[in-house]
Formats: C-alpha cells, structure tokens, sequence
C-alpha cells in the first residue's frame, strides 16, 4: 500500500512536500480549485524543482474549467521538470465549479473530454471541440524542453460513483475515489470500473490500474478517541468538507442527506439558509479541507470524524489499510488539516509507513 498526500495547493508551501518526500511518501496530489487556492501546476512546478523522487501530479485537475489543450500543456510542462515521475489526475469539479455556482461537468461532457485529452497527454494529435467545432490538435512545438511527452503521463480519472469510475474504466490508467471506506466500497467502485472498461472494450486488469482514495489518518493515543480535540484539529477540516459535498449533493440532486449526520443535519441546514441565496455557494466551501471555520465547529462530531476519515490506534489503521489492499486498493492519500499537517506528516510516516 502506497500512502501519498493531498495537497491545498499553497504557491509558499512547496517545502511540505520536500517534506513527505523525506519521510517516504509516494506521491503528491496538488489539489485544483481556483477560487480558494494557488493554482495547481505554478505549484507543481515549484515542488519539481525542489524535490527528486516523489511522484507528483494534479489531485486532482478540473475539466469544467481547463480546457483539454490547457490541461495537457500544464501537465506535460512539470512533465519536463519531472520526468517520469509525473501524473495527471482529473476530476469533473465537484469542488471548484460548484464554488463558483455552477454544477459539476456532466457525465456525457466528461466523456468526450477524457476522450479528447488522452491522446494530447502522449503527445499526439486529437481531434477537439472547440467553440462547436470538431479541431484536429496537437502540440507542435513539444522539443527543446517546453513539455515532455517522452516518459509517460498516467491519467487517473476521479470518480464518486458508479457512472464516472466507468468513466475511469473506460479511459483511464487508474481511478480516483473519495474516501477509504470499507473493503466492500472498494469492490463496488472496482465493479462500476471494470463495467465502464467492458462497455468499451477494453480490458483492464487490477495487477495494473491503479486506484487511490482520499482520506485522512489520524493515530490514536492510548485512551484517546475519535471526539478528543486533537483528533478534530487534525481531522476536522477533512469531516467538515465532506459536510460541505452532501450539502451540495442534497440542494443540487434532491438526494437524502447521509445518515452519519443525521443529528447535525437540521441545524446544519438552517444555519446555510440564513445565507443570502445569490452568494450562497461561495459561504458552503468555506475553510475547504484547510480548517474548520469558527461557525461550523460545533458540527464536527465523533460520528462525523469517524465516518469521513481514518482513525484508529496504530495496530486499527495497518490493519484497516491491509484489508483495503487486499480488497484492491493501491494508495491512500492524507490531507490532514493545515495547521496539523506536519505532525500527522511526521508521525504517518514513522507509524503506519514502515508497516504497510
């Protein structure tokens, strides 16, 4: 099991991921979402620079807002900072698009796109829709070093349900999901993967394609649960977004809300009505996966903590990564909370790492 970590992209906090590279982390996924961070691949390029082994790529990059030409370019340009050691990941924006009010790609729109950017990330030519028209492109300039297309650029394709890891499937060299849940989560998302790739006819084969979760870790000390305070300031920013999604998943897609937060959920819902409806999605995301805002404290429950993160004693968080390995899971990646993160880095590292 490879452990990796998410990062809120931030233009003057490159040496973390120096950092997780020191420790042994995997990877870096430099999280894309332009109305509450630094943009992804300025990031990326900086972290290249300063580091040599660890695989990093975008955590994942936004089709909605990028279009493929733009997202190809970035990629391969950290590409030729980092050869071989770079990845695409690339999502449907279900944080920075509905941050600024709009909903996530959908489903059909993502299809033709990872359709069209595949073949751009190799180098070769695509034919793309632009302003309704099918444009045959490619990048014609790719010597000299702008980009790298040499060593491969793996596309690892974010999905939170059954039709977009199809997507995965069908276009992707691994899936992306968004939480570590229970070995039977990771067999479900392997079968909406293996139906996408069927459908198309493809065949994948799991020794092969790669699939990553977003989590975060937290050990606990003797004595110590899930409710302690040092578990919410490391975790919460992580529980309180996964607020954040089923709140836009309730007003946007009617659904329920999750049973995990039955208890909050009242309050939780009239304290977001009370905001002015046209700036409404602006207030939702607030803190995203960095801190929990002052209003929103009293939301982050054990409950909550434990049903959106990994928690659990030393022994409890190798064991639980060790089924989720078994049951095909290849990677977690940890995005603790801002403040905390270098000791959740730190003791990930020295803990769980060596184990796993």
């Amino acid at each position: 099991m490879d452990i990796g970590i998410c990062v809120a992209s931030h233009i003057s906090d490159t040496d973390y991921i120096v950092e997780a590279e020191r420790l042994g982390y995997s990877s870096a996924w430099l999280a894309d979402s332009q109305m509450i961070w630094s943009d992804c691949y300025a990031t990326l390029a900086l972290a290249a620079s300063k580091t040599e082994r660890i695989r990093l790529g975008t955590g994942v990059a936004v089709a909605g807002t990028r279009p493929p030409a733009v997202n190809a370019a970035g990629i391969a340009t950290i590409n030729a900072i980092a050869p071989g050691r770079t990845f695409f990941g690339v999502g449907a924006g279900n944080t920075a698009l509905r941050i600024m009010g709009q909903p996530p790609m959908p489903i059909a729109a993502f299809d033709r796109y990872l359709g069209e950017i595949k073949p751009l990330l190799r180098g070769e030519e695509s034919s793309v829709r632009i302003r309704n028209q099918q444009v045959p492109i490619r990048h014609i300039m790719p010597e000299s070093g702008f980009v790298n297309f040499e060593q491969p650029i793996p596309m690892y394709v974010s999905g939170f349900g059954p039709k977009s890891l199809g997507l995965a499937g069908k276009h992707g060299d691994g899936a992306v999901i968004g939480s570590a849940g229970a070995p039977a989560v990771i067999e479900n998302a392997w079968s909406a993967i293996e139906a996408g790739a069927s459908a198309a006819g493809r065949t994948i084969h799991r020794h092969s394609f790669s699939m990553t979760a977003l989590t975060t870790i937290s050990i606990l000390d003797p004595g110590e649960d899930a409710g302690s305070d040092r578990i919410k300031r490391e975790c919460g920013a992580m529980a309180i977004a996964g607020l954040h999604y089923a709140y836009d998943q309730v007003r946007q897609l009617h659904v329920p809300p999750p049973a995990h937060a039955a208890d909050i959920w009242p309050e939780y819902m009239a304290m977001l009505d009370a905001v002015e409806p046209e700036r409404l999605h602006q207030r939702i995301h607030a803190g995203h996966c960095c801190w929990v805002i002052p209003e929103e404290e009293r939301f982050v429950t054990k409950s909550l903590i434990e049903r959106t993160c990994m928690v659990g004693t030393k022994d409890d968080i190798i064991d639980r990564l060790r089924a989720l390995q078994a049951a095909g899971l290849d990677q977690v990646m940890i995005l603790p909370s801002l403040e905390t993160r270098y000791d959740v880095l730190e003791r990930v590292a020295k803990e769980v790492i060596p184990n796993v």
